[in-house]
């Protein structure tokens, strides 16, 4: 038998917590921990282009799976990850990543070895992880076991990327298996739940109108069936942010859209700010969402469930999960669900004019009814997110959108994690070409591995958004045309893949019917007009601009 080592014992924990897949790309610190990854039964190895699109692939995965794990080598391979982690950090995803390290040895001796800045300090990158990770832990023989465990623990808890080093002897050192399972429990208060409850009853028992806005963090915390059950008991007016559109059924009753602040579409706005008593849940308010923090709710008629509290008007409630909170508030909505007004009718999407070329109307419009129930869209920073907005998820849907950390490439790579953790499901990723030349090479994994997903790459010849928000002919809003449909079969020798150019619209209603049940990768290359914007987008970006001009 084997002798069991400190990287068995990571990769146990990690199997523990769900995680599958470890991504990643290698290098000679890691590699003889990569030994142990290929032996493990449950945990496959996933190698990636370079270290920042197996930082996105990661995060994609944790979106999908509930965590995330990333192997990338000392310095040079840590510090391209970082970026990618940042986001993690930002927009609450649990991923741990774990560093190959140079031998302890070499580490007190201060050698002057490669990856290193060769000034004998090997905690220069451990300091800059620590701003964009909850818990970070050099691992040693004395230590690795209780520090593996606390790590993954405090990332699981936050929902934030957890960081550990791993030199290359402490990865091969003989440990123990784990005696017992990892406890993320958390300490709740009664006193603090009952407290909530007695104050949002005197909220909601003489309200006649009342709102529900739910947003990432609710996502995060895994909420969806909570918030399901707390509309059954009435259809008040809901709406999601964009960055946590999905958490709410769109399909339940009472549905009214994407909330954007100022710039919300119709009625929106108005049903859920206006309104005697809004509840918002997990909701974190950022410029690009809400037209620059034009949102509009009074402090003494909100309800604010956060992760570990919640608040009814100026008092605040913690201990106290989201979970928690929301239990609490069930029986209320059974109490008085039936005096609050239901949410006003949405009325229909106006058709799109007949034209020949490609619009962002017609296009969207096309989205809408090409996503089908349990579609899984991962909408790229731009024009491709903020058209989204507008649509209407069937049930079961989720959206993967990254507005708050916004690094533009991101979601080709988080496509590529998403469709790894549901290799069964229908994966959509509609990204612009600006977007797509930082993070391409990732196509190349997709096909390594057998995916289908359905790219729409919407091609506006340039940094659409940018010319938006400044400097709309200046030629750094440009960029080199590529031969986008050519690409799939240039990065692939074994991989299928089936690939088109379209300009009109006819085009793309027969593309979209081809592409129902896709058999293998499809990309779909639409060609646009570069000033063509979404209508929320526009709103935004003259928002934007005058906030970047002071």
């Amino acid at each position: 038998m084997s002798t069991f080592t400190v990287g068995d014992y990571l990769l146990t924990r990690l199997q523990e917590i769900g995680i599958k897949h470890l991504f990643g790309v290698p290098g000679d610190y890691n590699l003889q921990f990569l030994d142990r990854v290929i032996a493990h039964p449950e945990i496959s190895w996933v190698g990636c282009a370079n270290e920042l699109n197996a930082a996105y692939a990661a995060d994609g995965y944790a979106r999908c799976n509930g965590a995330g794990a990333l192997l990338t080598t000392f310095g040079v391979g840590e510090l391209s990850a970082i970026n990618g982690t940042a986001g993690s950090y930002a927009e609450y995803l649990p991923v741990i990543h774990i560093v190959g390290a140079p031998a302890t040895q070499a580490q007190l001796q201060g050698d002057c070895v490669h990856h290193s800045l060769g000034d004998g300090d090997f905690q220069h990158f451990i300091r800059m992880a620590a701003e964009v990770s909850v818990a970070t832990a050099l691992l040693t023989a004395d230590n690795a076991t209780a520090e593996i465990d606390r790590v993954i623990i405090s990332a699981l808890q936050a929902r934030r990327p957890g960081y550990l080093s791993l030199a290359v002897d402490v990865a091969a050192m003989a440990v123990q298996p784990p005696a017992q399972p990892l406890n993320t429990h958390q300490p709740a208060s009664a006193d603090a739940r009952r407290a909530f409850r007695a104050a949002a009853e005197r909220l909601l028992a003489p309200a006649q109108r009342v709102s529900l806005l739910a947003d990432f963090l609710a996502l995060r915390w895994q909420q969806q069936s909570a918030l399901a059950a707390l509309r059954e008991q009435s259809a008040i007016p809901c709406a999601s942010l964009l960055m946590g559109k999905g958490v709410l059924d769109e399909q339940q009753p009472g549905y009214v859209g994407t909330y954007a602040g100022a710039a919300s579409a119709g009625q929106v706005c108005e049903q859920i700010e206006q309104v005697d008593a809004a509840i918002c849940v997990g909701v974190r308010f950022t410029d690009t969402i809400t037209a620059g923090f034009t949102q509009q709710f009074a402090t003494e008629r909100l309800i604010d469930l956060q992760p570990f509290s919640a608040s009814v008007g100026n008092e605040r409630f913690a201990p106290l999960s989201m979970a928690d909170a929301l239990s609490e508030l069930q029986p209320l909505f059974e109490r008085y669900g039936q005096q609050w007004q239901p949410a006003a009718a949405i009325p229909a999407a106006q058709p799109a004019e007949p034209t020949a070329v490609i619009s962002q109307h017609a296009f969207w419009q096309a989205m809408q009814g090409f996503l089908q129930p349990g579609d899984l869209i991962l909408a790229e920073q731009g024009t491709a997110a903020f058209g989204t907005a507008a649509l209407r998820l069937p049930s079961r849907a989720q959206l993967v959108v990254q507005p708050l950390w916004g690094s533009i490439g991101y979601t080709l790579p988080a496509a590529f994690g998403a469709q790894t953790a549901n290799p069964d499901r229908r994966v959509i990723l509609i990204i612009g070409d600006g977007s797509a030349q930082l993070t391409i090479q990732e196509l190349s994994s997709m096909l390594r591995d057998g995916q289908r997903l359905i790219i729409f790459l919407l091609n506006n010849d340039g940094y659409t958004v940018e010319r938006a928000i400044h400097g709309a002919t200046q030629r750094y809003n440009d960029i080199a045309p590529w031969n986008w449909t050519a690409l799939p079969h240039a990065l692939s020798l074994q991989g299928q893949a089936q690939s088109w150019r379209i300009s009109e619209t006819v085009q793309l209603d027969e593309v979209m019917t081809r592409l129902a049940a896709p058999q293998w990768l499809s990309l779909v290359e639409v060609v646009m007009q570069k000033e063509d914007l979404p209508p929320l987008l526009r709103k935004v970006t003259a928002c934007l601009n005058q906030r970047n001009g002071g």
